[in-house]
């Protein structure tokens, strides 16, 4: 078989603006206090994502030394984000409901206000393990999505580039996701971790995996940021870099190409 392309860029709705900033750095500075106490799960500190670097993946790219990379910027900056984001809702308001299902003028406005039906934002809520929670190495928050508004304009939005063969075809279901700690960002030598942290040997190297059903399960409720609006669409990098943000050290993706909303 074929090696898989190594992913160099990915598209994203970045989450971390002027307006969503402080409500996302008071939420996650509260969990990495809360996981990594040595009572808890004794996370290492490294596994918690700084702030700047949360977003909603819709697809990754393969562009090796850039090439194919023109293209996409291309497809990205012909976007009418508001013009998809009409078609999704009338879709939504179109379908017909599943039994037992409230109607699309019952059911909440949870894809964000929009007085003009022309912009979105979103709210973070709860935590689920990217693996089966037992032993997992990523926890994420879900964007609140109960008409599927969300998910509906991420859809079309991906399918553009899929229909132009320029993003990788993971050939599954688009999983909208913030994701909060990643273990693959440890540098610390094997056996820091606390309780119910341990090393596991894969073809990469080792991984932390650790029991998150206590964690889950306490911030099943948890608001992580509300009524974020998306106020762009990017390209990004591979590879966080550090950044300072108002005398604050942080780190965040480089957008090589973006679309404001």
């Amino acid at each position: 078989m074929p090696a898989k392309p190594f992913p160099t860029h990915f598209l994203c709705i970045p989450l971390v603006s002027t307006s969503s900033r402080t409500q996302l750095s008071q939420s996650l500075a509260a969990f990495a206090a809360d996981v990594t106490a040595p009572d808890s799960l004794g996370i290492p500190p490294d596994a918690v994502r700084p702030v700047g670097t949360l977003h909603l993946t819709l697809g990754v790219f393969s562009f090796p030394k850039n090439e194919g990379l023109d293209r996409a910027t291309t497809l990205l900056e012909s976007l009418r984000p508001r013009e998809i984001l009409a078609s999704a809702r009338q879709d939504v308001a179109a379908r017909t409901p599943l039994p037992g299902e409230k109607t699309t003028s019952q059911a909440p406005q949870d894809d964000g206000p929009s007085p003009a039906g022309s912009s979105l934002s979103i709210t973070l809520r709860g935590l689920s393990s990217m693996q089966a929670p037992a032993r997992t190495s990523v926890l994420y928050a879900h964007p609140v999505d109960d008409r599927g508004v969300l998910q509906a304009f991420c859809e079309r939005i991906r399918r553009v580039f899929l229909d132009a063969d320029v993003m990788e075809d993971e050939t599954r279901p688009l999983l909208l996701h913030a994701t909060v700690l990643n273990t693959i960002y440890v540098k610390k030598a094997a056996g820091e971790g606390g309780a119910g942290a341990k090393r596991k040997r894969g073809r990469r190297g080792e991984k932390l995996t650790f029991d998150a059903r206590p964690i889950v399960d306490r911030y099943e409720d948890q608001i992580w940021a509300e009524g974020c609006p998306v106020e762009k669409i990017a390209i990004c990098q591979m590879g966080a870099k550090k950044v300072e943000v108002d005398g604050v050290e942080d780190q965040a993706y480089e957008a090589v190409a973006e679309v404001e909303f």
